[in-house]
């Protein structure tokens, strides 16, 4: 029989595992979070709608606890438990 840290432990993780599937960010908080990256980087760009236009093209890919966009095959932002981060682009 399994000890009681050990159950708990394996409880611990099951929850957060299953907060990160619910969390998971969608496709259009990635797109939201790259349009205002790149519009509070570059007000040229923001005037333009570089972001608009970069959110658009992006892919977007889903891990299940995380997922993440392409651009060109290079990763412009990734998200896990509610959260996204867009990457700086050169």
């Amino acid at each position: 029989m399994p000890s009681r840290p050990l159950l708990t432990s394996l409880g611990l993780l099951a929850a957060a595992l299953a907060l990160a599937v619910v969390l998971n960010p969608s496709a259009e908080r990635h797109r939201d979070s790259v349009r205002a990256a790149i519009g509070e980087r570059n007000a040229l760009a923001r005037v333009l709608g570089v972001g608009s236009l970069a959110a658009l093209v992006s892919s977007y890919h889903s891990l299940g606890v995380a997922s993440y966009t392409t651009v060109n095959g290079r990763t412009l932002s990734v998200g896990a438990f509610g959260m996204v981060f867009v990457r700086d682009t050169p």
